[in-house]
């Protein structure tokens, strides 16, 4: 009787063992946010505390330089990237790119199709836009990219330097605007002092007078 016991016990154990051997290989998927808006270490807690609500949500990261976020789900759930944008602006902090590599291998983005400009007849235009970090990259990057007439946009952080492609529609004056409507200055138009003043702490750049 005791042996039989014993081995009963040995059996649930497996078994209990096999089941969260089998929870822990799982397969997930990889989801990356650059969020912007995390100006401290209480701005990722309170992310990461909202995202939580999500159950199954491990290896979270947090880069509060550049608001870079990501975490893994597992796949049977499928989160979806309308639920996570969601989720996002619910904890108080706006999304910009945001990427799902799914566990069979499909990517998701919700970048936009930049306006479905033809390649054919872009141009390469190139403008000074003060800014500080990775995360003001995101931020301008997203602002010129929705313009009419842009097809593409990328911010050095080191030289400051705004490289753009664009079908000749979108005039500089136009960037200019659309970079200082959301927090950053140029050489000819600067942001208004009441949105810089609302950029995370990490994207209060040195302003030039």
């Amino acid at each position: 009787m005791k042996n039989s016991i014993y081995i009963l016990s040995i059996l649930i154990g497996l078994f209990a063992f096999a089941k969260a051997e089998s929870q822990n290989n799982q397969e997930r998927d990889t989801f990356e946010i650059q969020v912007d808006g995390l100006g401290c270490p209480f701005c990722a807690y309170g992310l990461e505390k909202k995202f939580k609500e999500f159950k199954g949500i491990k290896d979270v990261a947090i880069d509060i330089e550049t608001g870079d976020f990501s975490f893994t789900y597992p796949a049977e759930k499928s989160l979806s990237m309308q639920a996570v944008i969601k989720q996002v602006e619910k904890a108080g902090y706006t999304p910009n790119l945001a990427t799902i590599t799914r566990a069979n291998g499909d990517v998701e983005t919700n970048a936009s199709n930049n306006n479905e400009v033809a390649s054919t007849s872009l141009q390469e235009s190139k403008l000074w836009v003060n800014g500080k970090c990775g995360m003001c990259k995101a931020r301008i990057e997203k602002a010129v990219s929705n313009l009419p007439g842009v097809a593409s946009a990328t911010w050095d952080v080191d030289s400051k330097q705004l490289t753009y492609s664009h079908d000749g529609s979108t005039t500089v004056n136009q960037v200019e605007q659309k970079v200082a409507q959301v927090g950053h200055d140029t050489k000819n138009t600067k942001a208004s002092d009441q949105v810089y003043d609302q950029l995370p702490g990490c994207c209060h750049y040195k302003r030039v007078q």
